[in-house]
């Protein structure tokens, strides 16, 4: 695996570089780790490279060599692969300062990025979130670009998905999709994966047209996960009451109150999105029972506070 992703980059390196198309017995003799000796074996790897590396979005150009068209020969253009300028102004770059320095990526792609597009403008803003890349993000990205299912283990289960998408919300990264086992909609959070996911073979799948992968953590935060089922109670104010009777229906109200307020209960097996869904409401909800959900809400918020401080 590390093998082929090394030959992978030194191929689009290869054909960025040169100013004609390159056979494949060219290509052949340039590249690290070689591809194989024989010429059928050697053909169908390097297809299967060239393959990827389109499902990828690298736009390799096929083009005759001489004028017979005997042979063809291969290349990427660099204005087809490189971003063009997108021409910000001032004003423009420093509003992305202010977002790549307000949120703390691992590493500092963003800073670096911030100079490709024409350099820091204005004064960067105070990190107010600091936001971890998991080490299963990078195959799950790939194997959302390239269509491959992913088996993964799950907090001690093998668990097989269609991803659709990968989202950040609550902050934690979740991957969300199909999950074969369930054949239900799912998302898992990244930081629960035992092991790295493997990926199967491209164009597995397709996901549905209309699919948004955030929407799944945003139509109901409380379904899409794997926690312990645990039933809540929450009492949300006359102010709030319609907007939360619409979101979950009325078979969710257990009570409605004189004032307009209403309790309603819930299924939750997403404690975090639980958790965001209660401070969404602000001082608008009261989470009533169970008593361990509750000490989770004022736990995370003293520490929060706490962090704050410090």
């Amino acid at each position: 695996m590390a093998d082929r992703l090394e030959r992978l980059l030194n191929l689009t390196a290869t054909l960025l570089d040169t100013r004609r198309p390159l056979t494949l017995d060219e290509l052949a003799e340039r590249l690290e780790p070689p591809y194989p000796a024989d010429k059928t074996a050697r053909r169908r790897q390097f297809e299967r490279d060239k393959e990827t590396l389109r499902e990828l979005g690298v736009p390799i150009t096929v083009e005759p060599v001489d004028a017979l068209g005997n042979e063809v020969g291969y290349r990427i253009y660099p204005e087809d692969y490189y971003l063009g300028d997108p021409g910000l102004n001032a004003k423009e770059r420093a509003a992305l300062h202010v977002a790549v320095t307000a949120v703390r990526l691992a590493g500092d792609d963003a800073r670096e990025g911030l100079r490709k597009l024409g350099g820091r403008e204005g004064r960067g803003a105070e990190p107010f979130a600091e936001v971890e890349l998991e080490p299963a993000l990078p195959p799950l990205v790939e194997a959302v670009s390239r269509r491959s299912t992913v088996t993964f283990s799950y907090r001690g289960e093998q668990r097989s998905l269609e991803p659709y998408g990968v989202v950040l919300r609550w902050g934690h990264w979740y991957v969300v999709g199909r999950d074969r086992d369930r054949e239900a909609p799912r998302a898992f959070r990244l930081d629960r994966f035992d092991a790295p996911p493997v990926l199967g073979a491209p164009g597995e799948f397709t996901p549905p047209s209309d699919v948004d992968p955030a929407q799944f953590l945003r139509d109901d935060p409380l379904t899409y996960g794997e926690d312990e089922p645990i039933v809540a109670c929450v009492l949300v104010d006359a102010s709030r009451a319609g907007w939360v009777v619409e979101q979950l229906g009325d078979d969710a109200v257990v009570e409605r109150r004189d004032d307009g307020a209403v309790v309603v209960r819930l299924d939750v097996v997403n404690r975090d999105a639980f958790r965001g869904w209660v401070i969404d409401l602000l001082e608008h909800a009261e989470i009533l029972e169970p008593v361990e959900l509750r000490d989770d809400l004022v736990a995370w918020l003293s520490a929060l506070v706490e962090g704050a401080r410090t």
